[in-house]
């Protein structure tokens, strides 16, 4: 009978203790997501609005656009290109991995940026907002 009811006992103990051990891959996914916390903070973004919209961007929301107007302008490294069909393939697919630097009153935002398929690389995303309070332009580039 004690035998029986210390390997019992063993069984009991080290599931337990297996219960509370996380795998190598585990880890790295909680190392790797505390890590983006960590380096992705969004205080700096003054501008209130800027600041949503950024925030629907990160989650992939759709709420992103209703930060624009109906059609708004936007350029890409200089190069004019449709909003909503940039987005339509971007939105909930890219984001920024740290916000480095904020100027123009909150409205220009630097980073380092995922870009889907086109990797990291620094960037800045700049806000026009028009007389209603929308945005009417958004100019994206990489950074030099």
């Amino acid at each position: 009978m004690k035998y029986s009811n210390f390997v019992i006992t063993l069984a009991i103990g080290l599931s337990c203790t297996a219960c509370g051990q996380q795998t190598v891959k585990e880890k790295q996914i909680s190392t790797s997501t505390s890590k983006k916390q960590q380096t992705m903070d969004i205080s700096k973004i003054t501008d209130l609005q800027v600041k949503q919209a950024i925030e629907a961007l990160q989650a992939g929301d759709k709420s992103w656009y209703s930060f624009f107007t109906e059609n708004p302008t936007m350029t890409d490294d200089g190069n004019k290109v449709d909003f909503k069909s940039f987005f339509a393939n971007a939105l909930g697919k890219e984001v920024f991995l740290s916000i480095d630097r904020v100027e123009k009153d909150g409205k220009e935002i630097h980073g380092n940026f995922k870009a889907g398929q086109w990797g990291t690389f620094p960037v800045f995303f700049i806000f026009h907002k028009n007389p209603e309070g929308k945005f009417d332009r958004l100019d994206i580039g990489q950074d030099k």
